[in-house]
């Protein structure tokens, strides 16, 4: 096992919203689900606020303006405004701004937030491969994008146009299930021109780059709940990472988490913020990892868990046995029987 592989989440003995000058909150999953406030969400990060910490909210999707996005967060009561949000159309159009001419047309496979952050760069958005674009950018269009739009990002992109994509999420949450994402729409393009295209959203370098700029943060804390995404990308980044339990990833898939997926903290839900987070002792002898009142065990084929007291506490101490014993790879060890016990 190489330095620096993380195997247990770390404590804190200050509040994360003292320990960090600014949160990088992802959006779904994390601050809302289905365009309601997930439980809690509202009053920690006024809390959080209040106390110091700068809020800065981070998503791969490109379709929505950061006005858009600002008017719905302050909606839901979290006062926000354009310049605390950062999109992945934002980070795209930083990345191609830099590859052609000041002025240069760009095609455009996407929505407004796609052609606002274009504009923003100085770059004039067009609708046809016949318009003699300097490049091509795809970003979530929504449901309702056409299919000829794909035909005209693969007319380009054969001619040697240069191609570039805002994220490649497979698949996007919606108010009635999964719905494929931006990463779909990019396989088409990709299957019809066999080319590849520059990716700017998380989890790579170009999107963490762009909160950086646009935050001016020096102590940053990504908080998410994308073990792909969002704990991947703090990984690239080098800096840390809370995982809260209130979207996509469950107990099974962090306690297999390789090292690039596994966070710095991990709490239900956005009142880790404020509050300092337990240490975990024990070094994974005859004694185990110790948290709170739980201690946990890697056994020859799962994962054993003895004791009693807060049900993350146990999840805590689960990842620092499943972690050290998979090192750098994916824990394989039965953890099922234990995440039961603690209900998750």
């Amino acid at each position: 096992m190489s330095q620096g592989v993380r195997t247990r989440p770390e404590g804190s003995g200050q509040p994360l919203s003292e320990a960090y000058d600014t949160a990088l909150l992802d959006l779904d999953g994390v601050v809302y689900a289905g365009g309601s406030a997930i439980a809690h969400a509202v009053d920690s990060l006024a809390q959080a606020r209040s106390g110091g910490m700068r809020l800065a909210y981070v998503t791969n999707n490109a379709l929505r303006t950061p006005d858009t996005v600002a008017g719905h967060l302050t909606e839901l009561g979290i006062p926000t405004g354009a310049d605390d949000v950062i999109t992945s159309a934002q980070a795209v159009a930083r990345l191609i701004s830099e590859q052609v001419p000041a002025g240069a047309r760009v095609l455009v496979i996407g929505g407004e937030g796609l052609r606002v952050a274009l504009r923003e760069r100085g770059l004039v958005p067009v609708e046809s491969a016949d318009d003699d674009p300097a490049a091509v950018v795809q970003g979530f269009g929504g449901p309702d994008l056409p299919w000829g739009r794909f035909a005209e990002a693969s007319y380009a992109v054969r001619r040697g146009v240069p191609w570039f994509a805002s994220n490649t999420d497979l698949t996007i949450p919606s108010g009635r299930g999964i719905a494929p994402g931006n990463g779909a729409a990019v396989e088409v393009v990709r299957i019809a021109t066999g080319a590849e295209p520059q990716v700017a959203g998380k989890p790579l370098p170009p999107m963490h780059r762009e909160t950086i700029i646009r935050t001016g943060a020096e102590r940053p804390l990504v908080v998410g709940d994308r073990l792909d995404t969002d704990i991947e990308g703090a990984f690239n980044g080098g800096v840390d990472s809370l995982l809260v339990l209130t979207g996509v990833t469950d107990g099974a898939q962090l306690l297999a988490a390789p090292p690039h997926h596994r966070p710095t903290y991990v709490d239900a839900d956005l009142r880790g913020l404020l509050t300092g987070q337990p240490e975990i002792t024990g070094d994974g002898g005859g004694a185990g990892f110790r948290c709170g009142g739980w201690t946990a065990t890697a056994g020859a084929d799962r994962l054993e868990l003895t004791g009693d007291g807060e049900a993350l506490d146990g999840l805590r101490a689960l990842c620092a046995a499943a972690w050290t014993a998979a090192g750098e790879g994916s824990c394989a060890l039965d953890g099922g029987k234990a995440l039961a016990r603690l209900g998750l």
